[in-house]
């Protein structure tokens, strides 16, 4: 087994831990790193004399000579801090960024105290199977973007001198087409009423089934981005910062009203409280103005108690774009009012389309036996 040892240094604020190792070709000392915690360092230790035991020690000189030997969750904290320079330059928006962190959080549980370059391709493919096992494609594919993120940024630290992500390709996530006829949305909305979430749950579920709102869409929402008095009916302006694409439509009856008995209730409850509010533009917060930073298990207890246990928030937008076939719109309109910049996305509702237009063909053949005499 190889030689690895962890040298404890005290000095008068503060303890560090130097890790030592020796080359096995000429018996000499050398140093690897310096840890302020002594957890880390047993962590890093036991990876180094992994490498050592392979015969990877070219890596090693290599990683001395040439490498900055941090951790997947050092070059992880590096990233984020760029991400958030990108939010003050209004490159992203704040709630993709908090997305974009909640992953990093996430991430780090599996790969934070492991030397990035020390992270193989099939540790990222096991990582991407257990995902995609425990959740969805969708949530698999968007720890694989951030990951994929986060080793680019490793080249540019030179933490690491190859990306095992690169090879790694997403996965498929138009298999899955979950979605549920205007009786169960109603369903859905009544039964969000029972719960805890009951004040801000149905304009969440309106807008997702109603306007095809993604789950980023919705939460970033601003009560800027919404005329409840225009034309009689209400306009709102929905932004999807995964295309950058801005629409602007018409409210539906159900969801501007949903929407006004939310902003009664933040009122109320302000005025009632008393409360000092950070930020009152943000449509889904908390009574201060913080914004809700997500729903899952609010949105779970419905869909256990509706009987839809595998139905996630994302399948309202399948929701929206098969019903509008359903009620007779074409494909092109479902591209544009889902905010699609390439039909081929709204291509995999095709099947639904076909099935409508067989249902009308069927109402045009009676039509025609009828007028047979």
């Amino acid at each position: 087994m190889a030689t690895v040892t962890i040298q404890k240094r005290i000095r008068k604020n503060h303890t560090s831990y130097l890790i030592n190792y020796r080359d096995p070709l000429t018996g000499e000392k050398r140093y690897f790193k310096t840890f302020k915690r002594l957890r880390d360092a047993q962590i890093s230790a036991n990876d180094l004399r992994a490498m050592i035991d392979s015969g990877d020690l070219n890596s090693i000189k290599k990683a001395k000579t040439k490498l900055n030997l941090l951790t997947f969750k050092e070059v992880a904290e590096k990233k984020c801090l760029d991400w958030k320079k990108r939010v003050d330059r209004n490159d992203i928006k704040q709630v993709t960024y908090e997305g974009y962190f909640f992953r990093v959080t996430v991430l780090n549980r599996a790969f934070g105290k492991k030397l990035l370059c020390l992270i193989t391709e099939n540790d990222l493919l096991e990582y991407q199977t257990e995902i995609l096992q425990t959740y969805s494609a969708t949530t698999s594919n968007r720890s694989l973007f951030v990951i994929k993120q986060i080793f680019k940024h490793g080249l540019e630290l030179k933490a690491t001198n190859q990306d095992p992500s690169d090879e790694i390709t997403y996965l498929d996530e138009n298999q899955r087409n979950n979605f549920i006829l205007p009786e169960k949305i109603a369903q859905l909305v009544d039964l969000s009423k029972q719960t805890r979430a009951k004040f801000y749950m149905p304009a969440l579920i309106y807008l997702g089934a109603e306007h095809g709102a993604a789950k980023q869409e919705a939460l970033s929402l601003e009560w800027s981005d919404i005329n409840f008095d225009f034309d009689g009916q209400g306009i709102i302006k929905l932004y999807r910062t995964k295309n950058k694409y801005e629409r602007t439509e018409f409210m539906m009856p159900r969801t501007r009203q949903a929407l006004l008995d939310w902003k009664d209730h933040l009122e109320f409850k302000r005025r009632k409280c008393n409360i000092e509010v950070i930020d009152q533009d943000i449509v889904f917060c908390r009574l201060d103005g913080t914004p809700i930073k997500g729903f899952r298990s609010a949105w779970r207890t419905i869909c256990q108690i509706a009987g839809l246990p595998d139905f996630h928030y994302h399948d309202l937008r399948h929701t929206f774009a098969s019903n509008l076939l359903l009620s007779g719109s074409g494909i092109k309109d479902v591209k544009e009012m889902m905010g699609h910049k390439d039909i081929s996305m709204t291509d995999r509702y095709a099947h639904i389309n076909l099935q409508h237009r067989n249902r009308r063909q069927k109402q045009l053949a009676i039509h025609y036996g009828n007028g047979v005499r």
